[in-house]
C-alpha cells in the first residue's frame, strides 16, 4: 500500500499570478472562520502537516535588470500575513492570517512550518540567498512572529521558500544560507525544525560528493520536489530518483527524507498557465512511485487542488471537489462530521 499524503503547502496568496488564478482572489476575501475551515478540510483528509509558503511576499517587477515585467509577476507586490513594520499588512478580509492559520492548526492537532522567506524579491532567490540586507529582514521576521506565535503548540518549525536548484549538486551558497538560517530558527525555538524543498530532482548525484554535502547541511527535514506537475519527471522516472537519495541519506546520517509531490497539471504553458488539479490516477502512481524510499510524503499543494463538498471556504478550479472525493476514496477516509 502506498503510502497517504501527509502535510501540504499552503499559502495565503500564490506568488505566481498566473497560476494563483482560480484561488488567489477569492482566498484575499476569507474571513477567519474561511481561513479555519480550510484547516479543518486539511485534517479530513487526515494531513499532520502544513508549510506556509510565505509569512511576506514581495516582488518588484520593475527592478527586473532586464527592465521588463517578468511574465509569473505582472504587478509588483510588497505585503506581510502577520503584524510587522517590514512589510505593509496585506489587503486581505482577515487582518492576521497567520494567527488564524496557527490557531486553526493547534485545534486541529497540525504542525506548521512557518515559511521564514520571500523577504526580498522572490523572483530572485539567489540574491535573496547571500544579500545581508535581506537575512536582516528575514530575522527579524523570524524574532517577530516567535514573540507573537512562539508559544502556539502548532508551530513546529521554518521553511526557506527561496529555493535552489540541485544541479548535480546543492551550490555552496545554499549550504550555508540554510545552515544559517537554521542556526537563527533553533537559537528563537529550540525545539523547531528546519524544512527545505529544493528542485532539480531529476539531476542530482547521489555519489559520494552528494553525501559528503549532506553531512554538512544542517536542514532537519529535506523534501525533494518530485517534479511531475512541472512536467519534468513523470511518475514512471521518480522510483530511481527517490531510491538512490534513499541510500544517500542513509549513508550521511542527517537529514530525514520526505517528498514534495505535485498534485496539479497546467491549464497551458508551464509556469505562466493556471494550475489545475491533476486526476487521481497519475496521484495514485506518484504515490506508488516514491513511497518505498521517502519517510514522508508532502504535497503541493491542498490550496486550490482541493475542495472538500459543502465547504463554506471554497477557492480553486472545479475539479477540485472531485479530486478531493477521488483521494478520500483512494485510502478510504470516512467523511468529516460536519458533512454526514
Amino acid at each position: 500500500m502506498s503510502k497517504s499524503i501527509e502535510g501540504t503547502w499552503f499559502e495565503f496568496q500564490h506568488p505566481n499570478v498566473a497560476e494563483g488564478k482560480y484561488w488567489n482572489p477569492v482566498c484575499r476575501h476569507f474571513s477567519a472562520a474561511q481561513w479555519e475551515e480550510k484547516v479543518a478540510e486539511i485534517a479530513s483528509l487526515h494531513m499532520k502537516y502544513i508549510v506556509l509558503l510565505g509569512s511576506a511576499l514581495r516582488t518588484d517587477t520593475a527592478r527586473e535588470e532586464n527592465g521588463e515585467a517578468c511574465c509569473q509577476a505582472p504587478y509588483d507586490i510588497m505585503e506581510s500575513y502577520f503584524p510587522t513594520d517590514i512589510y505593509p499588512a496585506a489587503d486581505m478580509s482577515c487582518r492576521n492570517p497567520l494567527e488564524t492559520l496557527l490557531a486553526a492548526a493547534d485545534k486541529y492537532d497540525i504542525r506548521v512550518f512557518v515559511s521564514c522567506g520571500y523577504y526580498g524579491n522572490y523572483l530572485r532567490p539567489y540574491d535573496n540567498m547571500v544579500n545581508p540586507e535581506v537575512q536582516a529582514r528575514a530575522f527579524r521576521a523570524m524574532e517577530q512572529m516567535v514573540e507573537l506565535y512562539g508559544k502556539h503548540p502548532s508551530f513546529y518549525g521554518w521553511y526557506l521558500p527561496d529555493e535552489a536548484c540541485i544541479n548535480g549538486y546543492f551550490d555552496e551558497n545554499f549550504i550555508r544560507y540554510i545552515n544559517t538560517y537554521t542556526a537563527k530558527g533553533k537559537e528563537l525555538l529550540p525545539a523547531s525544525k528546519m524544512l527545505i524543498a529544493p528542485y532539480g530532482t531529476n539531476l542530482l548525484k547521489a555519489d559520494d560528493a552528494y553525501i559528503a554535502q549532506l553531512e554538512r547541511i544542517d536542514a532537519d527535514i529535506i523534501a525533494y520536489q518530485d517534479e511531475v506537475g512541472v512536467n519534468k519527471s513523470v511518475p514512471g522516472q521518480t522510483a530511481a530518483y527517490y531510491e538512490s537519495l534513499r541510500r544517500a541519506h542513509d549513508r550521511a546520517g542527517r537529514s530525514a527524507l520526505w517528498a514534495d509531490m505535485e498534485l496539479f497539471t497546467f491549464e497551458g504553458d508551464v509556469y505562466k498557465s493556471a494550475l489545475l488539479p491533476s486526476d487521481i490516477h497519475r496521484i495514485e502512481q506518484q504515490l506508488k512511485s516514491i513511497s518505498p524510499y521517502v519517510d514522508r510524503v508532502l504535497c503541493y499543494q491542498y490550496m486550490g487542488m482541493m475542495n472538500r463538498p459543502g465547504t463554506a471556504a471554497y477557492c480553486g478550479h472545479p475539479d477540485s471537489l472531485k479530486l478531493y472525493e477521488d483521494y478520500r476514496n483512494l485510502f478510504g477516509i470516512g467523511r468529516y462530521p460536519r458533512e454526514r
